[in-house]
């Protein structure tokens, strides 16, 4: 009973976790039924879908800020009733400027500030199993995506693409008014002892090992940003799938991966750890490089069978580098600014991550959409090498565990 009170909140932060990424993704599922319906172009595709990374870029170091003092348990309800609501009301729009409005803005910034409270609260309730609690919520990530491309799919197909964002939306509500009536009672303590924005940008600004950690995260935001966007449209246009079948496929070998690579990442990690904490870092650095040629041949195989299989192995590594965002940071930065940390951190890698979906739109009708997933290999290469800089040449003095002095010498009489 103790042991089911003591993980219940991870299931309801799951929960939400889940419903974030698949309401998310639901766009880049039912794209080429919007571009019909609504005659769209390609660039407005991307400007919309770059639209809600742009506003979680810019809103989620002032959420990093909030969850550092406020509750958490009723930022994370606030803000899931928020974008729920937003996305909801995106079924009912008909211009590009409803969707960026609703879609982009309002989607975006509810998302927001979930992670950053969430991750903290996290990191602080489970310290023993950092990772591994940290990877088990990263999951929802890869479920959110794959049922949303099915589920998303089907009722497009069948009802509608509005009525995707009604499902979902509605869906979303619900589980706010759960989350507010059982994680009332069960927060962890937060810090009492505030620090300053100011104070804290400065402690951030002078530890290299969180700037490089922060390059490598936009790195592979910059990837994952433009596969969800674009991937779904990927199957349709090169190997004639319908949408639901693309919806479903494009994500599901992918995110088998990254549920088995965050799972081996987050146990590997908590145990590596132990001897000390660049381990962790050492491992998302050796993730990030061995998934550059599979990120490559996403884009360059020539049969179906040869991008499922490359869409699994890259998730793989994909999911030992998630594995470790947050751990990797935290073990940095002090508790007390962890999630203000978080948000920054997040700020920078969406923000260069969203100009992904957006460049890609631009690039299609000229190199077409193969050439473009080949080249987000490179991403992935200049991630690990930031974190293999910051591994070598930075963590030793940036490290959060405080140095231990030696015990004083002692004789006995």
């Amino acid at each position: 009973m103790k042991n089911r009170h003591k993980w219940e909140p991870l299931l309801w932060l799951w929960l939400a976790f889940f419903l974030n990424q698949a309401d998310r993704q639901i766009f880049g599922v039912v794209l080429p039924l919007i571009k019909v319906d609504l005659d769209l172009t390609d660039t407005e595709l991307g400007l919309i879908a770059s639209a809600l990374i742009w506003a979680y870029g810019l809103l989620v170091p002032i959420a990093g800020f909030v969850g550092d003092r406020y509750s958490r348990r009723n930022l994370i309800g606030f803000c899931l009733f928020f974008w729920s609501t937003a996305t909801l009301l995106t079924g009912f729009c008909h211009t590009v400027m409803q969707f960026v409005l609703l879609r982009g803005i309002a989607t975006g910034g509810g998302e927001a500030f979930y992670a950053p409270a969430a991750n903290a609260y996290i990191s602080e309730r489970y310290q023993k199993q950092r990772s591994f609690a940290l990877s088990l919520h990263q999951s929802a990530v890869y479920f959110g995506i794959v049922l949303s491309g099915l589920i998303a799919g089907r009722i497009a197909e069948s009802y509608g693409w509005r009525n995707a964002f009604y499902v979902f939306g509605a869906m979303g509500v619900l589980l706010a008014v759960v989350i507010f009536l059982r994680m009332a009672k069960d927060l962890p303590q937060q810090v009492e002892d505030k620090v300053s924005i100011a104070s804290t940008l400065a402690i951030i600004g002078k530890k290299p090992t969180v700037l490089l950690l922060t390059f490598a995260f936009g790195c592979m935001v910059f990837v994952n940003v433009g596969y969800l966007t674009w991937m779904p449209s990927l199957l349709v246009e090169k190997f004639n799938l319908s949408i639901p079948s693309a919806g479903f496929n494009s994500m599901i070998y992918h995110h088998v991966g990254a549920f088995t690579g965050v799972i081996i990442g987050g146990y590997v990690s908590d145990r590596l750890a132990r001897k000390t904490g660049k381990n962790r870092l050492t491992l998302q650095a050796i993730a990030l490089a061995c998934g550059v040629p599979f990120i490559y041949f996403v884009g360059a195989a020539g049969t179906i069978i040869e991008t499922y299989l490359t869409l699994f192995v890259f998730g793989v590594f994909r999911g030992i580098y998630d594995a470790n965002i947050f751990a990797s940071l935290y073990e940095v930065i002090a508790p007390k600014i962890r999630s203000s940390a978080a948000g920054v951190m997040l700020m920078m890698a969406f923000l260069v991550g969203s100009f992904s979906p957006l460049l890609m739109g631009i690039l299609k009708p000229f190199w077409g959409l193969s050439f473009a997933f080949s080249m987000l290999s490179v991403s992935y290469a200049l991630g690990a090498v930031a974190i293999g800089l910051a591994v070598k040449f930075c963590y030793a003095n940036d490290s959060y565990l405080p140095k231990i002095a030696p015990a004083p010498l002692t004789i006995d009489t």
